[in-house]
């Protein structure tokens, strides 16, 4: 069976809501699969099934400490997210300092401070 396109890239992968959150709580530090499991109230099996994706696509790694497994976030692996949305913010940080550059010409114009 083909893989679906929703886990092919970083931006899918992170689409999934229970996936950010695994990756919130490894912004921690690295974890092994039960403290996850713990961490975020999921069952085990669902755990390793978003950890398989993120793993897929780059945005955590894993190595063996015995017979645990510890993951942690591939922080890099995220830039081309990071690159996508500063285009938008500084669309909206340029937006934004027009508005007020007009509300102190009002305020100007309305004789107010």
């Amino acid at each position: 069976m083909a893989r679906s396109a929703t886990t092919s890239d970083v931006f899918n992968a992170i689409a999934e809501a229970h996936r950010r959150e695994i990756l919130d709580v490894l912004m921690a530090g690295e974890k092994a699969v039960g403290a996850i499991v713990h961490d975020v109230s999921m069952s085990q099996p669902q755990v390793s099934k978003h950890l398989r994706v993120l793993s897929e696509v780059g945005l955590v790694r894993c190595r063996a400490d015995g017979r645990r497994r510890l993951y942690r976030v591939e922080p890099a692996r995220l830039l081309p997210m990071h690159e996508w949305l500063a285009k938008y913010e500084r669309a909206w940080n340029e937006r934004l300092d027009r508005m007020d550059d007009y509300l102190k010409e009002l305020q100007q114009q309305g004789g107010q401070p």
